[in-house]
């Protein structure tokens, strides 16, 4: 990338800095891509992130903590910095501490409690740039399809968007002490069909070969490279798996992860899981800096064939326990037989099952956060709406 100075001279030495900041809450795929494109701008990707009171204060409480953010983006594969304790409004001053040359944001609104763009400093100086949001996902819609605990984020076919609710649903709402009453008409901000935020309503996520492709660092491994497999659900992508995938890539050179299928997942973890479906959980994996490849819908039981395929050198797992095959068969009894598996500790307890609760725990606090959120992002849209009708007929 040549750069160039106000004279419009080439001045490759320049580096590039690009500036993202947010709360990446609950980090996944669009926030990944968000950050992909930012990247593509520059040579230097810095991403500030918010801290949990400013947070709480303009939007709501976060499901993820401050720490488990920094950390989630931190193991993003295209950022390059983060800088912590980030302030709400982005200012020509931030930009300037961090030498960064200009703002990037997706082209949907960010406001403050006040209702304030929190970019119109950096916009009014022309140090803003947007890129695509991406279609298909938001923190709100995750939310909203675990306030409901529904499969229909992986149904297929007419009963693609039938809201289906299971004992296990009704186990947590018991636990927590949330009535039944409470979710009559509860958050319908999961559900892509009736989200209404032009932003934060989400439409139907559709996967291509061309979105894989980008997030994807396309590198074979090398002839001598020692190389790990690893297997699983990888629901809700979060600090839990960060921190295994991590060690597992300690243990060689190259990583491979075998992501099963959402049928195969539902059958040994029972419930509404996965919540997230399988293309939705590949570009989360994907986007994982410690991640060198993604096997679509991997076998539950790691065979012979696979390992020789892909020359498995160590097939690891975690201390999650180890649910077993159809016909009482042990999933890893293949790499045991060839001395190829390791169970590691990678000293971090999360699981998909705990971010579930914490929303079941604080689920009024969420639903409420998510209405408020798509209310004012609804009359923003219609302000602009109107703004631009107004430009068209004068």
């Amino acid at each position: 990338m040549e750069n160039r100075n106000e004279n419009g001279h080439g001045n490759p030495e320049k580096e590039v800095r690009v500036w993202c900041d947010g709360c990446y809450d609950m980090v996944h795929f669009g926030h990944a891509n968000s950050l992909r494109q930012a990247k593509a701008l520059g040579h230097k990707l810095v991403v500030g992130i918010h801290n949990d009171e400013d947070i709480t204060r303009n939007k709501g409480p976060p499901v993820f903590t401050q720490e488990e953010r920094y950390k989630m983006v931190r193991g993003i594969k295209w950022v390059d910095e983060v800088v912590e304790d980030a302030p709400y409004v982005t200012t020509l001053e931030t930009l300037d501490k961090y030498d960064c040359d200009f703002c990037v944001h997706g082209d949907d609104i960010t406001l403050t409690a006040d209702g304030i763009d929190t970019y119109h400093l950096v916009k009014k100086a022309q140090r803003y740039k947007e890129v695509s949001r991406t279609a298909g996902v938001s923190t709100t819609d995750l939310v909203g399809r675990m306030l409901l605990l529904t499969k229909n984020h992986f149904k297929q076919g007419d009963r693609e968007y039938e809201v289906e609710k299971d004992d296990a649903f009704e186990a947590l709402l018991k636990r927590y002490n949330v009535e039944k009453f409470q979710i009559s008409g509860s958050s319908q901000l999961g559900q892509d069909h009736t989200a209404r935020s032009p932003w934060t309503g989400c439409s139907q996520f559709l996967p291509t070969t061309q979105k894989i492709i980008q997030f994807s660092d396309g590198k074979s491994p090398k002839p001598t490279d020692r190389i790990v497999y690893v297997a699983g659900a990888f629901d809700l992508f979060h600090v839990g798996h960060l921190d295994f995938l991590e060690k597992a890539k300690e243990h060689g050179d190259y990583l491979i992860v075998g992501l099963h299928t959402d049928p195969v997942v539902n059958q040994y973890k029972g419930g509404n899981y996965p919540i997230m479906n399988l293309h939705e959980r590949v570009l989360s994996v994907l986007a994982c800096k410690y991640v060198n490849e993604v096997v679509i819908g991997a076998p539950y039981s790691v065979t012979e064939d696979l390992m020789e395929h892909f020359n498995v050198s160590m097939v690891c797992h975690g201390q999650t326990h180890i649910a077993l095959d159809v016909g009482y068969i042990d999933p890893y009894a293949i790499p045991k037989q060839m001395g190829k598996f390791m169970l590691i500790d990678s000293g971090n307890t999360i699981t998909t099952e705990d971010i579930v609760e914490r929303i079941i725990r604080h689920r009024l606090e969420f639903e409420q956060r998510n209405k408020k959120k798509e209310k004012k992002e609804i009359e923003v849209y219609e302000a602009m709406q109107k703004v631009k009708l107004a430009q068209k007929s004068g």
